[in-house]
């Protein structure tokens, strides 16, 4: 993570050079005046850049030590912590998915056919949360 804070640091401060580049090109090239659109736009990169950089190096000095990803010694296993649990044969989230398309659908082509949605979007959520209580994988 801190070699990610150093790339944006370097990101920063090309995107400040070439802000103060591009305006005094542009003032050069229109006599005495700025286009505001490129420079608004670099110089808004280079303060995303900054702060990106900023909140990269503030939270790897919070891990307390290198993380895997900035040690060469380390093996991938050593980033691969548990996550939780995920059941890979479940289908609700595909159900969940299109209850949600046909609910933006009905958002985009007309407002009744969310009335269609909800009920499927209700009932596929339900499914998804209580899939561990019933049948063989109950617990």
């Amino acid at each position: 993570m801190r070699s990610n804070s150093v790339i944006f640091w370097i990101l920063a401060v090309f995107f400040a050079i070439m802000a103060g580049t591009y305006a005094v090109w542009s003032w050069i090239y229109y006599d005495g005046h700025l286009e505001w659109v490129g420079l608004v736009a670099l110089t808004l990169s280079a303060i995303l850049g900054v702060f990106l950089a900023f909140f990269l190096g503030r939270t790897a000095k919070g891990f307390g030590g290198p993380l895997p990803e900035d040690r060469l010694d380390a093996n991938i296993d050593d980033a691969d912590p548990e996550i939780g649990h995920f059941s890979p044969w479940s289908w609700w989230p595909f159900f969940l998915g299109g209850a949600i398309a046909v609910m933006a659908l009905g958002l985009a082509v007309g407002f009744w056919v969310s009335f269609i949605g909800v009920p499927l979007l209700l009932v596929a959520l339900a499914g998804w949360v209580f899939e561990y209580y019933r049948g063989n994988f109950a617990r």
